[in-house]
Order: structure tokens, then sequence, then C-alpha cells
């Protein structure tokens, strides 16, 4: 296990699998941080709950309480993580503008699966899901996967991964994956700490 200077203390709110925070979970459990999970309701009790904690001063989550120093914005947390572990992340300038280049993908997709808890539609289903899909697989292919740089898994990765797991919990993911993106899953939830986490919280 990773060892840490204090305890390392994860804000979120209480979604299950859903949503940002689960990233940060993710890179947590592979990377074997152990971590204390504090949970919000994420109703209209949360500006007052945040006003009254001061958690952060956007009003959202995921905040990281890591090494003494308060983390927020989920991926700035998974880039701050990984440089401080020394991987997750490309070894070169050109592989680490690759990772950050797609990890805007994902918060382009993002914004539109956001949309989607409120109101489903047949336009984000039919189209922005197998275009952003097709862009997944254009760059995955790249390295021959199953990670964006091959056999070395980074911080994008697990956005990557988020991103298909909700499209499959709102029931708009494709019924077949580019064969890339389908690989790279497979070999994600293979991984012992993450298939470990996973079967213990098949049913959240």
């Amino acid at each position: 296990m990773a060892s840490q200077e204090s305890p390392v203390v994860f804000h979120y709110f209480n979604l299950g699998r859903l949503g940002r925070g689960e990233v940060v979970r993710l890179f947590m459990k592979d990377a074997g941080i152990d971590y204390e999970d504090v949970l919000y309701s994420y109703d209209e009790t949360w500006p007052t709950t945040n006003d009254k904690l001061g958690l952060t001063s956007t009003g959202k989550l995921p905040a990281l309480e890591y090494k003494g120093n308060f983390l927020t914005q989920h991926l700035p947390i998974l880039r701050y993580l990984a440089r401080d572990l020394g991987r997750y992340d490309g070894e070169t300038n050109d592989e680490k503008f690759f990772v950050d280049a797609v990890s805007d993908v994902y918060i382009d997709w993002r914004f539109q699966w956001v949309l989607q808890l409120s109101e489903r539609t047949d336009k984000y289903k039919d189209v922005t899901v197998p275009k952003y899909l097709e862009v997944l697989e254009e760059h995955y292919s790249k390295n021959n996967g199953p990670y964006l740089l091959g056999d070395r898994i980074t911080y994008a990765d697990f956005a990557v991964y988020q991103s298909i797991d909700n499209d499959t919990r709102i029931g708009t993911i494709p019924a077949e994956l580019p064969a890339s993106i389908q690989k790279f899953k497979e070999a994600f939830e293979a991984r012992p700490n993450i298939a470990a986490y996973i079967k213990e919280h098949a049913h959240k």
C-alpha cells in the first residue's frame, strides 16, 4: 500500500458509482491509496452544508485531503496524484500532451452526459456517444492498447473507463463497443484492485 503522512479523506456526494468522484476512487483503489469516504447528500441541503463546512469555493465536489493538502476538481486531483506517485502519466512531453488531450475529450463528453440525467435524448444516444467512442477508438488504437499509452495505464484511462461505465448505467452505450475500447475495458476491469472494487460495489 502507498504510505501517507496523514489520513487521506475523500469528500463526495452519495451517488453510488455515478459521477466524476468515482474516477478518483478508481484511481486511488488501483494505486493502493487507503482513504476515508465522507459522503454528502446531493440535494437542496448541500449548499448550506458546504457553506457551513467551507469545503469548496465552487460548491462542487470531489475534494481530497491528501498529505496536508486540500485538493479539488477531479482531473487536477488525478494529475496531482500521478505526479506525486511518479506514475500514471506520460514519460515524455509528447506523451503527456496526448494523455492531457484525451482527458479533455472526456470533459467534452461529460458535459453532454450530465444533461442526460434530467432528460434522455435520442441525439445523445445515437449521435453524441457513437462519435465520442469513434474519437476514443482513434486514440486508443495508436499504441496498440490496451491502455492509452499501450501497456502503461495513465490517469486519463480512469476517466475514460468511467465514461463508458456511466453510459452503460444510464442505458446509452451501444450494444457493441469499438474493438480497441472493448479491449481497454476488459483490461481495466481485470486489474486486481479494480476487479476487487467492482465486485464489492457491483450493485451500487
